[in-house]
């Protein structure tokens, strides 16, 4: 399973799983998409390329999401995947995805640290976050 969508009474709630950190970042972009996106298949159009960085995984995550809704606002992109590399808590991502304007997208506001987390379960990792609609 690479996500799984979660109750929450006003925003979207959803976890993220990877065998690496890289495939788990990878299946939150994938998770944020499918959420924004009404589960519709973003083409891949064009890619893009993003760098942010953390002070530990929650924010290196605060700061990928943020991210990707700002190449939403602002550059009127949306990403649908990934390939993504982290080193320490520098993540450095080729996005792909399309122009806004061919999808009906749901409004989300920001990324939230609520309830958010990032950690190693025996062989795998998990990630968990809010985005605040």
């Amino acid at each position: 399973m690479k996500f799984m969508f979660l109750e929450h009474t006003a925003d979207i709630k959803f976890q993220a799983y990877g065998k690496t950190i890289n495939e788990l970042f990878k299946h939150v972009a994938e998770a944020f998409s499918h959420y924004i996106t009404h589960r519709s298949a973003v083409k891949k159009k064009r890619g893009k390329t993003i760098v942010v960085s953390g002070t530990d995984y929650e924010s290196l995550l605060y700061n990928f999401l943020d991210e990707l809704i700002y190449l939403i606002d602002a550059e009127n992109f949306v990403a649908t995947t990934a390939e993504v590399k982290i080193q320490g808590f520098n993540l450095k991502a080729k996005v792909y995805g399309d122009d806004v304007k061919n999808y009906d997208l749901n409004h989300v506001k920001a990324a939230t640290y609520a309830e958010m987390y990032v950690k190693k379960k025996r062989k795998a990792w998990e990630a968990q976050a809010v985005i605040d609609v």
